[in-house]
Order: C-alpha cells, then sequence, then structure tokens
C-alpha cells in the first residue's frame, strides 16, 4: 500500500500548467495570490494542513508575547476579524451592516477560507465530484436556529425548504441498500459485515420507514458473538426490564449523568465486553468519543438501547428532540462550505459570479480578488495572529504571513473568531479568569477523509450505503449524499464515480478518562501522523471490508482527501465532568469583551454547530456598538 503521487500532485495541475509549482503557489504572499491558486482542488492532507498550525504552536511553547515594537503599522481598519471561518466571515457581514462604510481585513492562519466549512474538489475524468471537508449541513434549522440566523440565511439566499427537496431521501432506500456493520477479526473473531442495520441516526437523512432494516433479532443474531452475547443484545432492544432496580426514581437522572454508556451497560445491564465493544464507537461522530466517555443521559438522547423500561426519566429537551429526530436533509454538495462561499462572494462579489444559492455550488471563485487595496472587505490567507493589544487608540494586530514575516496592522475594533483555546497566548494581558476560561475549550479531534471511487459497484454487492465500524479507525463510512443542486448532479449508476464519507475519531477506546484528556491525547497522535499512515489505513480499511466483493483499492480509488481536523468540533458540556452552573460562569468569562476587542466562534457557547457560530458572531458585533 505505497503512498501515491497521484494524490499530491492531482490538486495542482492547474497552477503547474500555469507555469508555477505548487511550492511556489503555496509559498506566495497573500498580495500576490494568483488567479490559479484554488485551494479546494488540493487533496493530500488538508483542513489543519501543514504550514496553518505550526506558528501558532511555536507561540503556545514559547508562553510570551510577541512584541510589536519593531513592527511598522501597515494598513489601518475599522474592523479586524481574526478567524475566516463561518463565524469570522458573518462578524464581518454583521460588522458592514451597521457601518456601510467600514473597511474590515478579515485574516485566517490556512490557505483556504471557511474554517470548518471546508469544500473538497475532484475530477474524475470530465466529471467534478464535491465533498464537505467539514461541517455538512444545516442542523433543525427550524426548531433550533434563532431569528438572527434564520435571517441571515436568508439574506443568503438559502431557502431552507428548497434545500430539503433537492435532497433525494429515498435514493439508497429505493436500491434496495440498507446500512451495516463491520466486524473485524481482532475484536470479534472474523471480518464481517451485517446489513440491515436498523439503528437510527441522530438527525437521520434517511426516512425512518425506508431503512430496509431487518428485524432487531435477525440482525443480532447475525452477529459474530456467542449465543449468550446475542441473547443479552436482544434483550437490552425488547425487555422492559427496569436495569435500575430499587433505586429512587428522584435519584435517577443525576446518576445517569454522572456515570457513563459503558458503565451503565456493565454494571447494570450486565453485558459483556465484547457485547458492550458493539456499541464503543455508536456515539463517534455526534459527540466525538466513545461511551466510556458519554453520560448515560446522552446515550438515552442518541437513542440508544437500554432506558425504554427505566422508570423515573422525564422528557427529554424539546432541542434534543429535535436534534433526534429532524431529518438531516439540509444539504449543499459542498456542505456549509457553501455558506462561507456566499458570505464572502456578498461581502467581495467580484470573487466570484452569481447570486444566490444554486450558483454558488458550481462558482468558481477567483482567491486573486479576496486581498485587493480597493476592496472595502480584504480576506487575507496564510496570515497567523500571534499579537492582539487594546490600545488608547486602534487595537494593534500583529500576524506571521506565509513566510514568517510579522506584519503589524491597526483596527478601531477587533473580533476574536479564532479558535478560543489560543486567544489567551494571543492576548496574554486579559484577565487571568477569562484566559482560564478560555483555555477550558478543549476542542474535540476528528477526520473526514474523502475517498473518491472510480465505481461503487462493491457497496451494491454489499448490499449497504453506509458501515459502522466499532473497533476500526473509521467508525464511519457512508456513500455521499444523494444531492442535485445548481446544475450539481449526484451519481446515478454504480457505474459512476461517488464519493465516501469517512470519519476517524482518535478517541482513546476504553481508557475511561475524561474528554478533554482524550482529545488532547487525539491531537497529539493526529498531527504526528503524516499522509502516508492516513492513507495506509484507509486502503487497508476500505480494502478488508470491500475485497470480498471485488474491490482493488489500487485500482478502484481516483483520489483521498484527509481533512485533518487537530482542533474540530468545540467544547460542549458533559455532565460526567461539568457542573451546569459553573459552566455557564465559564462560557460567560471566556466570551466577555476586552475593551475594542469582542470574541465570537461556536466555542464562545460550547455548541460545535453553524447556527451557534453565527449566534455568536451577531453577539460579538453587537458588544463592540
Amino acid at each position: 500500500m505505497s503512498i501515491t503521487r497521484r494524490d499530491f500532485l492531482n490538486g495542482f495541475a492547474l497552477t503547474v500548467a500555469a507555469g508555477l509549482t505548487p511550492l511556489e503557489i503555496l509559498r506566495a504572499a497573500p498580495r500576490q495570490i494568483s488567479a490559479s491558486y484554488y485551494p479546494p482542488s488540493l487533496t493530500g492532507l488538508r483542513g489543519n494542513h501543514d504550514g496553518s498550525f505550526e506558528n501558532a504552536h511555536k507561540l503556545g511553547r514559547a508562553h510570551h508575547a510577541v512584541n510589536l515594537g519593531g513592527a511598522k503599522v501597515e494598513e489601518h481598519y475599522d474592523l479586524v476579524v481574526v478567524g475566516g471561518g463561518i463565524s469570522g466571515l458573518a462578524a464581518a457581514h454583521y460588522y458592514r451592516k451597521k457601518h456601510p462604510q467600514a473597511k474590515v481585513l478579515i485574516l485566517d492562519n490556512h490557505d483556504d477560507f471557511g474554517g470548518h466549512a471546508k469544500r473538497n474538489e475532484f475530477k474524475v475524468g470530465n466529471r467534478l465530484m464535491l465533498g464537505y471537508g467539514g461541517t455538512e449541513s444545516l442542523q433543525s434549522p427550524k426548531h433550533v436556529f434563532s431569528k438572527e440566523a434564520l435571517a441571515l440565511m436568508k439574506e443568503l439566499t438559502i431557502d431552507i425548504d428548497g434545500l430539503a427537496s433537492h435532497f433525494h431521501r429515498n435514493f439508497y432506500p429505493d436500491l434496495k441498500l440498507s446500512r451495516g456493520v463491520f466486524f473485524n477479526k481482532e475484536d470479534f473473531g472474523v471480518d464481517k459485515t451485517v446489513g440491515g442495520d436498523p439503528y437510527l441516526q441522530v438527525a437521520d437523512d434517511i426516512d425512518p420507514k425506508r431503512l430496509n432494516a431487518r428485524p432487531i433479532r435477525d440482525f443480532i443474531n447475525d452477529f459474530p458473538m456467542s449465543k449468550k452475547d446475542r441473547d443479552a443484545l436482544i434483550a437490552l432492544h425488547t425487555s422492559t426490564r427496569d436495569y435500575l432496580g430499587d433505586m429512587p426514581k428522584n435519584k435517577r437522572e443525576a446518576y445517569l449523568a454522572k456515570i457513563s454508556y459503558s458503565t451503565y451497560l456493565s454494571r447494570h445491564v450486565g453485558l459483556s465486553a465484547t457485547a458492550i465493544r458493539f456499541f464503543q464507537s455508536r456515539s463517534n461522530d455526534f459527540q466525538a468519543v466513545g461511551i466510556d466517555g458519554l453520560p448515560a443521559l446522552d446515550a438515552r438522547n442518541l437513542d440508544l438501547p437500554g432506558f425504554h423500561g427505566v422508570a423515573g426519566l422525564g422528557k427529554i429537551s424539546a432541542e434534543a428532540e429535535a436534534e433526534l429526530r429532524d431529518p438531516y436533509i439540509y444539504h449543499f454538495p459542498d456542505g456549509n462550505a457553501s455558506i462561507a462561499r456566499l458570505l464572502v462572494r456578498k461581502m467581495i462579489p467580484q470573487a466570484a459570479p452569481g447570486k444566490d444559492m444554486n450558483d454558488i455550488v458550481l462558482a468558481r471563485f477567483d482567491y486573486s480578488k479576496l486581498d485587493l487595496p480597493e476592496n472595502p472587505v480584504r480576506l487575507r490567507l496564510n496570515s497567523t495572529v500571534v499579537r492582539v493589544e487594546n490600545a488608547k487608540g486602534p487595537v494593534d494586530v500583529g500576524y506571521l504571513d506565509k513566510g514568517g514575516r510579522l506584519r503589524r496592522v491597526q483596527g478601531r475594533h477587533v473580533v476574536m473568531a479564532c479558535y478560543n483555546m489560543m486567544i489567551p497566548h494571543i492576548m496574554p494581558e486579559l484577565e487571568n479568569d477569562q484566559k482560564q476560561a478560555l483555555a477550558m475549550n478543549v476542542k474535540a479531534p476528528l477526520v473526514y477523509t474523502k475517498v473518491v471511487l472510480k465505481h461503487w459497484d462493491s457497496f451494491m454487492k454489499l448490499g449497504v450505503h453506509e458501515l459502522y465500524c466499532p473497533s476500526m479507525p473509521y467508525s464511519r463510512i457512508k456513500m455521499d449524499y444523494p444531492v442535485d443542486l445548481g446544475g450539481y448532479q449526484h451519481p446515478r449508476k454504480p457505474s459512476e464515480p461517488m464519493c465516501l464519507h469517512m470519519v476517524y475519531v482518535p478517541t482513546i477506546a476504553g481508557s475511561n478518562l475524561d474528554p478533554r484528556t482524550q482529545w488532547k491525547m487525539g491531537r497529539a497522535k493526529l498531527l504526528a501522523m503524516p499522509f502516508s499512515e492516513h492513507e495506509n489505513m484507509i486502503r487497508s480499511q476500505l480494502q478488508r471490508i470491500l475485497g470480498p466483493v471485488g474491490f482493488d483499492h489500487n485500482r478502484d480509488i481516483a483520489a483521498i482527501t484527509v481533512n485533518r481536523w487537530s482542533h474540530g468540533y468545540s467544547y460542549f458540556l458533559n455532565s460526567m465532568y461539568d457542573d451546569e452552573e459553573e459552566s455557564k460562569r465559564i462560557i460567560a468569562a471566556a466570551r466577555r469583551p476586552a475593551g475594542k476587542v469582542a470574541i465570537a466562534n461556536s466555542d464562545s457557547d460550547w455548541n460545535p454547530y453553524t447556527h451557534a457560530a453565527i449566534d455568536q458572531a451577531w453577539r460579538a458585533v453587537n458588544e463592540l456598538s
């Protein structure tokens, strides 16, 4: 499984054709970006790509402030935004609405804008394939979006019902495909795929009546487990037993909030380690932690089994119910990257043609237009902010450009829409309680890998469109969402190319460590892994699953993009380790404005959703005024 140069080079084809080498393109200073510069088409290691985090890590390790005294002030703005993700872009938009004549500079350390709303593009023959390298879809927009977030959707021409109408929810069910589980030999004694999974996903994209699922007894009896374990799992799903026995009903919710789901299954249900292992990664994609770090009460909110006979539990919250039951069908072909692109095009119209949510899908952006002096809004990539100083006059902002040179600009106001845990290193003069509060937001590492297959015959032969892998690195493997929008069409035939979405969360399975500790360890692991190691892991897992039905990874894979998010989801409350009232105090202290500097990003709400990023941008801009 040797590494292929194709996966590194195919994204650079246009730049090479234009007479510039990839190294020259990526090393170009922001104001020298050519029209050939086009990050969405890059493959290999993306997300927190090499070159995007090293300067920030040096700042964190050095434990001292960057001195701006020797750097000349080069530019002046009304607003400087640190971070070009959806929150930073929304903050720039909101500020311009309040101050239509304002000059705004947005700085981002990555080579592309959008933050976690990352767009991946692939060319297979003459066919363009789009993928989402980060945030996927609008989560329950009709139930959990604020009026401000809904208003922004309308301003950006995003029609929520229109998005849903372009999602072909029954595409895979009509092909008689189901979800399946892949059991690996190391943990279950044999490599085996079991189809007909009846489990609903959180915010499922498939109609619950069209899962093509098997009865729970038939499904579990096909597991490569002992009869005793299979019977125990069937009972877990079908019994009305109250597993908490004689525990007082008024203490049950508090108790379940403080033990993990794995502890609940072991201590109260009596499942074996092998049976529990089946559930280990069920929460990976949604919670970025395995069931040993998932509160049992949250497992109930995720519709995991074992609670339907337990008395004394109240109804789950309306928001949790919406997140669980609302269909996950509000999706652009490139995920929420289209929201970032709509924001950029609205503020910098010359960067891309078009006028609505439909034509944004295939619009090609001219990155050379993002940072022009005549633009009232400028977006500067490859720029790592290392120092922000509140002064008596304008706020000083120091950043390192692609070449490592210290640059200095000033803003009448600043919005910090970057990772909140980095802000104490950038603004060391903050009060200690605020720095400590900001540092509590330890973000979850995760990897969204896109693998473009030349065809998907192997999935048809297996009879599945999605796989859950309890004990393998990639716990979720699924074929792309079936969306046709703006001239882009989802593949129809198994002989056509297909984009796979694969989710790897580097948790420390079975460690019983708290999420913050697991995420720090997982981040270190991710950053130490070269692309070759990622590629070998991807190819090996796909070959084991699909090889028995004729798949050959050397022949059938067209491209691989590994969207590595060493800082992925914002931290969110975990009742096993966090007190709710104390967490509210931490959140309020962390996002407190400091002079002319306000703090945004979804981190500011401990809520890893796009609508939270928008809400925090709106709040931050209003605090400035």
